[in-house]
């Protein structure tokens, strides 16, 4: 099964400069656990962007680089995958959720085979360089949602979505 989670702004704004646009606590506590324990995918550049392997997750990076694929050979937190063929495959071998971390390349490549969206929706505007692809509402249902909190960490309004896949 397929989840995507991210966070965005008003504006569907989602990264800037490699890196989240706004620092709000309660989204990465729910981020971390919404997929501990889960196989994260994302592609080379969002792997690059974090300062290490998140703990209790397996990382899996789609990428065309072999360089990238030699250096993390023997590092069994990490697989590589090289096409988005391989991964549909790694995915349908496998009864477990696989989230989709980003970037928006990736998560417009497989938007049709999403079965869940946990988006947080900051209510504010921030200066970004990548946005989230469209994504068709019409096509999931709303089943939970819930305001995060705002305090002095967390200086945004925002919530928590959780949308499935509607059947057809």
């Amino acid at each position: 099964m397929l989840a995507y989670i991210w966070a965005e702004d008003a504006e569907q704004h989602i990264g800037y400069q490699g890196h989240l646009p706004w620092k709000l606590p309660s989204d990465l506590a729910y981020f971390k656990k919404k997929t501990a324990h889960h196989p994260i995918v994302m592609g080379r550049k969002t792997f690059e962007s974090f300062k290490g392997f998140l703990p209790q997750r397996q990382h899996i990076v789609l990428t065309t680089s072999t360089e990238f694929a030699k250096k993390y050979n023997y590092d069994e937190r990490l697989t590589v995958v090289h096409s988005i063929t391989e991964l549909r495959k790694m995915i349908s071998d496998k009864d477990e959720v696989f989230f989709v971390i980003g970037g928006a390349a990736l998560f417009e490549q497989l938007m049709d085979d999403v079965d869940y969206l946990y988006v947080t929706k900051i209510k504010a505007v921030f200066k970004a360089d990548t946005s989230m692809p469209p994504v068709d509402y019409g096509d999931f249902e709303l089943v939970a949602k819930s305001d995060g909190p705002r305090d002095q960490k967390n200086l945004y309004d925002h919530e928590f979505r959780v949308y499935r896949r509607k059947q057809s």
